[in-house]
């Protein structure tokens, strides 16, 4: 399963899995949410968002 890459990564994906589990609107999403919400399974989703983000960079860019 996929892991989060950074902590940005990590939180589009719990925006995107939010907005699959229907707590927020589709409608509230940008970015990179809006492709993952579109591409990605809530079990996808749910893996990265759940990464620990203690060892994460603030993007990914900075690994």
């Amino acid at each position: 399963m996929p892991k989060a890459k950074s902590k940005a990564q990590q939180k589009a994906a719990g925006a995107a899995l939010s907005a699959k589990r229907e707590e927020i609107a589709e409608a509230d999403l940008q970015g990179a949410s809006v492709e993952m919400f579109e591409s990605m399974s809530e079990e996808e989703l749910e893996e990265i968002a759940s990464t620990s983000h203690d060892d994460l960079t603030e993007t990914a860019e900075d690994n």
